[in-house]
């Protein structure tokens, strides 16, 4: 995999504010079933600015789904203020909320999620017509971004592993959105397509991009500029992030 992100100088907590394009203040999110109230997530406060990619750790219960779903505004906080490029999201109407995520998100999945009877190309393309309006050309230069060039024309089952994740890849860049948010990126992928896609998620972060990963690889994990560590739906590791390169 790609060398680790070297160590910088801390950003100052006010340039941090300016430049947050996340941002949580006492977050929490609770369900209630049969069972009482579960608290999922408990008071979460953290950035994430503009540049920075952001690994998310922590074992299985930790709250690590649910911080996924408010993130990608797939979901919303019971208490607290979650804002996403400097919008509270928690008082957003369903349609209001569906075209925010459109446009500000680029969602990279594990499971992948293509559709099997579109191809690569019109998979890339189905997230334009979400978002506006589709452009074929500006699908393949997605696909050439990722290495895929040659293969716009096929279906996910004529695609291995590593490809269907590059595809996922090209479809969350598609619109240029502010953050790409990346729940177990390489979880399905062997050895060799974890070396590749771990490559393009280093070459996006060297670009500008801001990505969020969810993972339980500590390989993954140390590409990131920093971690963010939660237990029992507790942050209990949020250092200072480093000096990043702002997107423009």
């Amino acid at each position: 995999m790609p060398s680790a992100n070297s160590s910088a100088t801390p950003l100052p907590d006010q340039t941090r504010a300016e430049c947050a394009v996340i941002s949580l203040e006492h977050v929490t999110r609770e369900y209630t079933g049969h069972a009482g109230t579960v608290q999922a997530l408990e008071s979460a406060s953290f950035s994430i600015v503009a540049g920075e990619w952001v690994a998310i750790t922590g074992p299985s219960g930790s709250g690590k789904s649910t911080l996924v779903n408010l993130l990608g505004c797939l979901d919303r906080p019971t208490r607290g203020e979650l804002r996403i490029d400097g919008v509270d999201v928690k008082s957003m109407s369903p349609s209001a909320l569906d075209r925010f995520r459109a446009e500000k998100i680029g969602f990279i999945f594990q499971q992948f999620h293509l559709i099997p009877y579109l191809t690569a190309l019109e998979n890339v393309m189905l997230a334009q017509y979400f978002h506006s309006m589709t452009d074929a050309n500006e699908a393949r230069a997605a696909l050439a971004r990722v290495g895929l060039s040659d293969r716009a024309g096929h279906l996910p089952s004529e695609l291995s592993g590593g490809e269907q994740q590059r595809v996922c890849i090209a479809r969350a860049l598609i619109n240029n959105p502010p953050i790409l948010l990346a729940d177990e990126p390489t979880g399905n992928l062997d050895e060799a397509n974890q070396t590749i896609v771990a490559g393009l998620l280093s070459q996006l972060h060297a670009q500008g991009n801001t990505i969020v990963m969810v993972t339980h690889d500590p390989e993954m994990a140390s590409l990131a500029s920093r971690r963010i560590a939660l237990n029992h739906g507790r942050v209990f590791c949020h250092p200072a992030a480093p000096v990043v390169t702002l997107r423009r």
